[in-house]
C-alpha cells in the first residue's frame, strides 16, 4: 500500500547539514509558517486543524484540533508545551525528528503557538537526549537570529519565545499533566482531572501540550492543505460512531529481532507484518515472530497470526491491544521467553510508578513479584489467575487511577497471559528456573 508514499516529515532526514537554517529554508523550510501567518486568522488555523482530523501522535491519539478548542475564549494567557520527553520503551521517531530536523519542529512549534495565542512555549525533553538539546537549542539561536522567534516573529504582529526544559528521565512525565509538575519544578505526579490543561495547566494557566510529531503534521497540514492530509491513511468506520479515522503520514519505530532497524514513514494503517518484512527486513537469522509489540511497551502484544492488522487507531483493539500508542513496534523471535519478557515489562512499570495511586502502586510491584516467583521455579497456575484480577483491576479503565500508567503496566500481562497462557503453564509445571539472561534483573528481589 505504500509503494509510491513520499515520506514528508523525514523528509530532510540523511541531507548534508539538515540541521542548519539555511538548508531548511532552501529545501521549503517556513514556507508554511510565511503562509499562514500572512493568510491566516489563528482561528482559521484551528478550524483546519480541526477539519484534517489529525490525531495526536504521543500515545492516546486524541483530536489535536479538538485539544486546542477546549481553550476557554476569554484566556489572556496561553502557554504550549512540546511533549518531547519520549520515554516509551521501544519509541524514538520524535528523537529522529528533533536529531535531524530540528527546524520542522520548531515551525509546527511556532503555526500551534499563532493558532492557540501562546506566546511561550516549553519543550520538555527527556534528560538522556543530549544530542537532540543540543540540536534543537543550536536551531533555536538560529531562528532568534533570523527573527523567526522572538518579538514580530517574520515582521508579523505575532511574538514567541521557545525554551527548552530538560526532564529528569521520568516515565511518568510522558503524561501531560505529569509533565506540567515537572516544568513547574515540582514532583512529576500527574493531576486529577478535571480541570484539564486547557483550562488549568502550566502556571495554572490555560495549557496546550502536544507531542513533536503531532507539531510537525501541523506544519505540513498548514503547507500541504487538509484534503492532502486526509487523502492519506484509513477513513473513520461509518458504521462505528467510535471511530474517529487514522488519517495522514506516521512514523513507525521498528526494533528487536529484525535485520533493519530504524524509523520508517508510511501511511497509518499499514499491515503490522508489511512493516516487519518489507521495512524491517524480516525477522533475523530466517527466524519466525512469536511476540510483536504494535506501539511501545504499554500496548500489549500481538501474536504471529495476528500481524496482519493493520496499524492504526481503531484496528489494533480489536486484536486487544490498548491501541496505536507511539507506533513504535518491537519485534521478537521464535525463541524468545514470553515469561521472562513479561517480567521485565512489570519490573520496568513497577520502577516508574509514581505512587500516587495505590492500584498502580500496589499492583505494579505485585505483578512484578509474581513474576519473579514464577521465574525462580516457585510458581502457581493460580497465580496466573492472580495476575489478570490484579491487570484487570486497575487503571483509568476500570476508573481505579489518576493517570494510564496502570493502563499501560495492565496491557502487557492481560494479552501476554491471555495469548500465550500454554506456555506460562509448561513454565510454572515444569518448575525451570531463571536464565542467566534474566538472572541479574531479578536478583534484587530473589534476594
Amino acid at each position: 500500500m505504500a509503494t509510491d508514499f513520499e515520506p514528508v516529515l523525514l523528509a530532510n532526514v540523511g541531507v548534508p547539514d539538515s540541521q542548519r537554517l539555511e538548508v531548511y529554508r532552501q529545501r521549503g523550510g517556513y514556507r508554511a509558517l510565511e503562509k499562514t501567518l500572512r493568510e491566516y486568522s489563528p482561528e482559521e488555523v484551528v478550524e483546519l486543524v480541526v477539519q484534517s482530523k489529525l490525531r495526536g501522535r504521543g500515545g492516546a491519539g486524541f483530536p489535536c484540533g479538538m485539544k486546542w478548542k477546549f481553550l476557554p475564549k476569554d484566556r489572556t494567557v496561553t502557554y504550549l508545551c512540546v511533549n518531547a520527553d519520549e520515554s516509551e520503551p521501544g519509541t524514538f521517531n520524535n528523537r529522529i525528528l528533533m536529531e535531524n530536523d530540528p527546524h520542522q519542529v520548531l515551525e509546527g512549534i511556532a503555526i500551534a503557538a499563532y493558532a492557540t495565542r501562546a506566546q511561550t512555549a516549553y519543550i520538555y525533553i527527556r534528560y538522556e537526549y543530549v544530542r537532540a538539546y543540543e540540536t534543537l537549542q543550536q536551531a533555536i539561536n538560529e531562528a532568534y537570529e533570523a527573527g523567526i522567534l522572538g518579538e514580530r516573529v517574520l515582521g508579523s504582529d505575532f511574538s514567541l519565545n521557545v525554551y527548552l526544559h530538560r526532564g529528569a528521565g521520568a516515565y511518568i512525565c510522558g503524561e501531560e499533566t505529569g509533565l506540567i509538575e515537572s516544568l513547574e519544578g515540582k514532583r512529576g505526579w500527574p493531576r486529577t482531572k478535571p480541570p484539564y490543561p486547557a483550562v488549568e495547566g502550566v502556571f495554572r494557566k490555560p495549557t496546550v501540550v502536544n507531542n513533536v510529531e503531532t507539531l510537525c503534521c501541523v506544519k505540513h497540514i498548514m503547507d500541504r492543505g487538509v484534503d492532502w492530509f486526509l487523502s492519506i491513511g484509513v477513513p473513520a468506520d461509518p458504521n462505528n460512531p467510535r471511530d474517529l479515522g487514522s488519517y495522514g503520514p506516521k512514523l513507525y519505530c521498528v526494533s528487536g529481532h529484525v535485520n533493519r532497524p530504524g524509523c520508517y514513514e508510511l501511511p497509518l494503517g499499514v499491515p503490522c507484518r508489511e512493516l516487519i518484512e518489507r521495512y524491517g527486513g524480516g525477522v533475523r537469522g530466517g527466524k519466525r515472530a512469536k511476540a510483536v509489540i504494535p506501539g511501545g511497551l504499554s500496548m500489549g502484544f500481538l501474536k504471529e497470526d495476528e500481524l496482519d492488522t493493520p496499524l492504526d487507531f481503531n484496528s489494533l483493539q480489536k486484536v486487544g491491544c490498548l491501541g496505536l500508542g507511539t507506533a513504535a513496534v518491537v519485534v521478537f523471535d521464535e525463541d524468545t521467553s514470553i515469561v521472562e519478557l513479561l517480567h521485565r515489562s512489570c519490573r520496568f512499570f513497577a520502577h516508574e510508578s509514581c505512587g500516587q495511586c495505590t492500584p498502580c502502586r500496589e499492583g505494579t510491584g505485585w505483578m512484578y513479584r509474581i513474576l519473579t516467583r514464577i521465574l525462580h521455579g516457585e510458581g502457581r497456575i493460580e497465580d496466573l489467575d492472580l495476575l489478570l484480577e490484579l491487570a484487570d483491576s486497575m487503571g483509568i479503565i476500570p476508573g481505579t487511577t489518576i493517570c494510564g500508567l496502570a493502563d499501560g503496566a495492565a496491557w502487557p500481562v492481560k494479552t501476554a497471559i491471555r495469548k500465550f497462557r500454554d506456555e506460562f503453564e509448561a513454565f510454572i509445571r515444569s518448575g525451570s528456573r531463571l536464565t542467566a539472561a534474566s538472572s541479574g534483573s531479578a536478583a534484587g528481589e530473589a534476594s
